[in-house]
């Protein structure tokens, strides 16, 4: 277990504990939760030993390994997988136990690094690695690609599963679920389920923390309390503490006010001199209770809408991508066939897989990229507000919040006052920008700071339609309380990209669907698009066609690709994919003798392309016909009751080799299989 006893820390002049003490178990799954601030990212840098502490004792099991995502941008050229892999430290320590045993040529200390790298798993490791990596919505075709070919983003997913790697006793996680979508989200949920160490997670993400923690401790004003249960009962259970703190502080007043006044009236009379200095004695020795103390609460709101046009914006066989990067390439078209309208006070949430296209939907209506193909109509008077991860990242570092709010007000021609400097000071304290921090550098603020200051941008704008890309990443819970009460309150039309299942749900009244290349809706709410997932993982396991999706017809004039085709095909698949097919406008007809040649060529093409993947599935299935043997015969071994002790336990490890082996196997033919339907249905 850990055990802090009155332990104090302090950051500079700062105290971020002072006294605290709290008692974590094995085993079990722990939320660490606080404001902004607080200290929480300090504890874990003390609990990982990074930190000493000032005073009091920290005590924790010394075998115990540590898991932790690194908070760096990874810089190598190695393959993803190799790299998640080098996050297995007991697998690299056996592999230099058996390199250094080899270079002084012991053949004992050889047989023993052998040993050791099978209780690692070194035969079943890349496979554990890939797992990892396609769970976190990597595409195959990523998975040996170099590290620093990747962006940042998809650099700490590859930090994430590094950490995941490392059979650890004790998980530290810091805000795992940013950079993931939804679908990712939704599996390290199920895997952290699994995990059987101790996990203590920071995280904004209150149905995450839900999901998977089972003890809150809350760090505030340099103390940590300890709560049994997930987030949501933590609030109540403060909730509850709180109004009992408020009651007994208001009690004692009353009691201290009744003592004073005794004191005040006999204490110059003689006969009442011995009870009135009994009570200053009691009051004295009384321990005096401190009020209850909220945090402010953050609250803004969206300007009103100059007008709402209805219908917003109107999508007609709408194409989006992206343009050829090389002359003579064709562009790449990643979601095609949109026909949809988005109408005056729609709150529509868009889900889909990670590489679907929701960002490039998204980035189409923003005119970040021009459609490739369609129609595209705006209503008239349409004002986009744009949030984006990358727009936190293109503002200027030498920039200050009052800097830019004064160059958005010379550009928008405010008129009155809302352009002085006063107004423009009272509108950013709405955003939590009060004092000197109006003149602070954008290169000094915080996430979740630059994360206001572009919400304050755009609020300043009035805009009647917002686009919100993944806008809670780095936002606190208070901040995104506040974000999702605005969004309720405003008046014009919601389009949200977000992993957080909370926010979806209070702001979002419909779902679109981006999927196989197309947009649908979704009839259903966010439990039934997890059950959705969940089906579609068992129809692919089984070699079955995936269900339908719910209120949804086929999309009917796109190409039969798989769910996740477009994060397997390269972007020259995407572009032949989205060519028009035999029934469109300018297509071949079916009895010409070139398009029979074209068909010919395209099923040499097909072959060529799915041999190697298929060469590789027969592997996985005599490989398996052989682990079926072996299992089989290592179980009537055991069933015959003729060996000795450590037989048994030879023959209890090599079943559970096995059984991982088999999973592993399984995982891979299940990837094989849908990438050989994806390239298959391109050609169809």
């Amino acid at each position: 277990m850990i055990q802090l006893k009155n332990l104090t820390l302090r950051r500079g002049v700062k105290v971020v504990l002072k006294d605290a003490s709290v008692t974590l178990n094995p085993g079990e799954k722990v939320g660490l939760v606080g404001r902004n601030g607080a200290g929480k990212s300090s504890l874990f840098s003390l609990i990982a030993n990074r930190l000493q502490a000032d005073a009091g004792d920290l005590e924790m099991p010394p075998a115990w390994r540590l898991g932790e995502v690194a908070q760096n941008m990874p810089e190598t050229s190695d393959g993803a997988t190799d790299f998640v892999l080098e996050g297995d430290l007991p697998l690299m320590e056996a592999r230099a136990a058996l390199a250094a045993a080899e270079h002084s040529d012991d053949g004992h200390a050889i047989a023993d690094a052998y040993m050791l790298l099978e209780q690692a798993g070194t035969f079943d490791a890349p496979a554990r690695a890939q797992a990892l990596l396609l769970g976190l919505g990597f595409r195959v075709d990523q998975l040996d690609a170099p590290v620093n070919s990747f962006s940042g983003g998809w650099r700490m997913r590859l930090q994430l599963a590094r950490a995941l790697m490392c059979p650890a006793d004790l998980l530290l996680l810091d805000e795992p679920t940013n950079h993931l979508d939804l679908d990712a989200l939704v599996w390290l949920e199920g895997w952290l389920k699994r995990y059987n160490g101790l996990m203590i997670v920071i995280s904004h993400d209150r149905e995450f923390l839900d999901a998977i923690t089972s003890v809150t401790v809350h760090l505030d004003n340099a103390q940590l309390t300890r709560y049994g249960g997930n987030y949501t009962a933590f609030e109540t259970m403060r909730a509850e503490r709180m109004e009992q703190a408020q009651a007994a502080f208001g009690k004692q007043q009353e009691k201290i006010a009744h003592l004073q006044k005794f004191i005040d009236r006999f204490k110059a009379k003689a006969s009442k001199a011995k009870q009135a200095q009994s009570r200053v004695k009691a009051l004295d020795r009384m321990v005096k209770l401190g009020p209850v103390l909220m945090d402010a609460e953050f609250e803004f709101e969206f300007r009103q809408p100059q007008n709402l046009p209805n219908p917003m914006l109107t999508m007609r066989e709408l194409q989006c991508g992206y343009p050829a990067l090389e002359a003579g390439e064709p562009p790449v078209t990643i979601v095609r066939h949109i026909t949809r309208s988005v109408m005056a006070g729609q709150r529509i949430g868009i889900l889909g897989a990670n590489g679907q296209g929701k960002s490039t939907l998204v980035k189409t209506i923003a005119h970040a990229l021009q459609p490739l193909g369609g129609e595209f109509a705006e209503g008239k008077g349409l004002a986009v507000g744009y949030f984006a991860q990358q727009e936190l990242d293109l503002l200027s570092e030498d920039d200050t919040p009052m800097q830019r709010m004064v160059r958005l007000a010379r550009e928008s021609g405010a008129s009155g006052n809302e352009g002085r400097e006063q107004d423009l000071r009272n509108f950013l304290g709405q955003f939590r920008f009060v004092g000197d921090m109006v003149h602070q550098k954008v290169g000094t603020l915080s996430g979740g700071e630059r994360a206001r200051l572009v919400m304050a941008t755009i609020v300043w704008g009035k805009p009647n339609l917002l686009l919100l890309d993944e806008p809670t990443n780095h936002l606190d819970l208070n901040t995104r309380e506040a974000l999702s009460i605005a969004l309720n309150e405003f008046e014009g039309s919601v389009m949200l990209v977000s992993h957080d299942r909370a926010l979806l749900r209070e702001v979002c009244d419909e779902f679109w669907l981006v999927t196989s290349g197309g947009v649908l809706p979704f009839d259903g709410d966010l439990d039934d698009y997890q059950k959705w997932l969940l089906e579609v993982s068992r129809a692919n396991a089984r070699g079955l066609p995936p269900p339908p999706v719910p209120g949804a017809a086929p999309i009917l004039s796109t190409p039969a690709v798989g769910p996740s085709a477009s994060s397997i095909l390269s972007p020259k698949a995407v572009a032949r994919a989205s060519a028009p097919d035999a029934k469109s406008p300018g297509a071949f007809k079916r009895d010409n003798p070139q398009d029979r040649k074209q068909s010919g060529q395209q099923r040499n093409l097909v072959a060529n392309r799915t041999r190697p993947l298929r060469a590789e599935v027969q592997q996985i299935d005599a490989r398996m016909e052989k682990l079926a043997a072996e299992r089989v015969a290592l179980e009537a071994a055991l069933a015959d009751g003729k060996r000795s002790g450590p037989d048994i336990a030879e023959t209890g490890r090599r079943l559970n080799h096995l059984s991982a082996e088999v999973a592993t196997l399984e995982e891979r033919w299940l990837v094989l299989q849908s990438e050989i339907e994806a390239i298959t249905g391109e050609a169809g």
